[in-house]
């Protein structure tokens, strides 16, 4: 039986990228990593997907005419690359209809809050700004809103009284990059067996 295809799609210096290709690498997500799609013509992920001999697309919306003709573009290219699967790892653009109509219910995002607490922007900023002392990661689907979609998994972290914002963030990721790579095995496999 084939192999599930996923394309990443990341706005900024990819850890989740290169957890889910070390994942893919050690065989403990068992997929093919087909595509990068990027928003970010000079995000670092892509140094990181060339050196891991990762295709990648990187497309500016600037350069389009619409959203519509952008996300066209994109759809045109995990075509191409026969993606079946859209793995969000901090793609900072709302997915609209011409993705979530192409691949309803195949895309999966992350996100550094215990959804629905904290969407949007810098969700680690605000959730050490409330002074609140768990936040945590989420897995959900993709819909047409902001974090909104079904909640596939999450993992809560403690915030101590003694640390900082950046030390929060890095605990955060370390759970990303555990979570995330164990939820797609889990979502890919349970809907192609």
């Amino acid at each position: 039986m084939a192999k599930p295809t996923i394309a990443v799609f990341a706005s900024g210096t990819g850890s989740n990228y290169q957890a889910i290709f070390e994942a893919i690498e050690n065989k403990t997500l068992i997929c093919d990593l087909a595509l990068l799609v990027t928003d970010q013509p000079s995000a670092k992920v892509i140094k990181k997907a060339e050196g891991n001999n990762t295709p990648y697309a990187a497309c500016n919306l600037n350069d389009y005419t619409s959203k519509n003709t952008f996300e066209s573009a994109i759809l045109e290219q995990l075509r191409i690359h026969k993606v079946d699967w859209i793995i969000l790892a901090g793609y900072m653009r709302l997915i609209g209809p011409t993705l979530l109509q192409a691949y309803e219910g195949k895309i999966i995002n992350i996100h550094p809050s215990l959804l629905p607490a904290f969407p949007g922007l810098d969700a680690i900023g605000q959730a050490f700004q409330a002074g609140v002392k768990v936040t945590g990661v989420t897995i959900h689907y993709v819909d047409e809103g902001m974090d909104t979609g079904k909640i596939i998994a999450q993992e809560a972290v403690k915030i101590s009284e003694n640390i900082n914002e950046q030390q929060l963030q890095e605990k955060i990721q370390l759970i990303e990059h555990e979570l995330y790579p164990k939820t797609i095995q889990q979502v890919i496999t349970s809907l192609t067996d």
